[in-house]
């Protein structure tokens, strides 16, 4: 029952992270479709990763009171339905408004069940669900490039991958119940729902401080926000880069945009038997030197550099995010390692919904073409916080590793 519930679990990741670059892949032919500007894509993105920050907060008290099953059904089903809205809607007014049960909706999944999996899980399971997530994240691009290639229309590729949604909710909704057997097997499990709602409620009302007191706890934070500013960045505007500087046509762009994704799935497949036997703080310090080096590939004249450096920046980030939650505990302690985690994901949309949107503005009164170097400068300051965390817990590190 267990493994069937994973299995289940691995496939709802893969479907959260199908979406979640289909705007930006789909972007340069939906912008002249809605006759929107260009920088309205940023907008979107912030009002789903807005909706995202506020479901994943709510999580821990959603769990206590329905349980993990209906909350990734009820979910499912939101972020099908706005799917399904995209593809009819008639304006940027009704993007706008979708774009916030999207958001809420694969909030809610993320957050739920990475708790699940960190609850009833062994550690290098939490490894390969991300790795699930860029495998969904690879094929968004691939559907909307096809359609657009062979159909002439975003809209359709939106209506597909409203269908995968759906279809798992049908798979979440006729296994609804091994949830609940899975549960009562465990005894203890409405015990361990009710402490994680209050353990978020206790946070909320006076542990923040003293947590954000904690050594190193800052600059980790910082570290999470452009990890997954940069990360987003690159899947919301690499494609519009790639049309508007390189002169790719949308449908290759979306593809490259794919092979970025595949990049960072296939980075965390190879990181999990590398985790064996390198610590996690070199692999995160190797993931952030490649994405760097993949940055500066993106401002080379020569085209298949600068689109093996898309490529090199997705191998770069796949080990950095899963590492940084793995080293919670060591670094901060166990009995904070809840809390903190919750703030490391808070913290993760907040650089999704502030700096890609942020992004957009500059390049919409300037020009696409510092893309790369907003990029690098990204990947520099997460760089930065990385080490100063090394530097400042150096002698703890040094003791969990002996």
């Amino acid at each position: 029952m267990a493994t069937i519930i994973l299995v289940i679990i691995y496939l709802a990741f893969i479907s959260l992270g199908i979406p979640d670059p289909l705007l930006g892949s789909a972007w340069p032919a939906m912008q002249p479709d809605l006759n929107a500007s260009f920088g309205f894509a940023g907008i979107l993105s912030m009002v789903i990763a807005g909706g995202t920050i506020v479901s994943s907060l709510a999580s821990g008290t959603l769990i206590g009171r329905i349980g993990t099953g209906r909350i990734t059904l009820i979910s499912c089903c939101m972020t099908a339905g706005a799917l399904l809205g995209f593809s009819v809607a008639p304006s940027t007014i009704w993007l706008i408004l979708l774009a916030i049960p999207l958001g809420l909706g694969g909030g809610a999944i993320d957050a739920s069940l990475n708790h699940y999996v960190a609850e009833n899980y062994k550690a290098h399971h939490m490894n390969w669900l991300h790795c699930f997530w860029g495998v969904g994240a690879t094929i968004g691009p691939i559907i909307i490039s096809f359609f657009i290639s062979q159909h002439h229309s975003w809209r359709s590729g939106y209506s597909a991958v409203s269908i995968i949604q759906f279809s798992l909710a049908v798979i979440l909704l006729v296994t609804l119940p091994l949830w609940k057997k899975a549960a009562a097997s465990r005894g203890d499990a409405s015990h361990e729902d009710a402490a994680a709602a209050e353990d978020v409620q206790s946070t909320v009302e006076g542990n923040t401080v003293r947590l954000f007191q904690i050594k190193g706890v800052k600059p980790t934070l910082i570290a999470f926000l452009f990890y997954c500013g940069v990360e987003a960045t690159v899947g919301l505007w690499g494609a519009s880069y790639l049309v508007g500087e390189r002169g790719i046509t949308a449908e290759k762009a979306a593809g490259w945009i794919s092979l970025y994704y595949g990049g960072i799935t296939a980075g965390r497949f190879i990181t999990g038997f590398f985790a064996m036997k390198i610590h996690n703080r070199i692999l995160i310090r190797w993931g952030q030197v490649i994405a760097i080096v993949g940055g500066l590939l993106l401002l080379l004249p020569v085209t298949g550099i600068y689109l093996a450096g898309l490529i090199l920046i997705g191998l770069g980030l796949a080990p950095i995010y899963p590492g940084l939650i793995h080293e919670t505990p060591a670094r901060f302690g166990r009995e904070n390692s809840a809390k903190l985690i919750g703030f490391q994901m808070a913290t993760a949309y907040t650089g999704i919904t502030i700096l890609p949107p942020l992004f957009g503005v500059i390049a919409g009164q300037t020009s696409i073409v510092i893309f790369p170097f907003i990029v690098v400068a990204f990947l520099v300051i997460m760089l930065a916080s990385v080490e100063e965390v090394n530097s400042l817990l150096k002698p703890q590190q040094r003791n969990s590793s002996q």
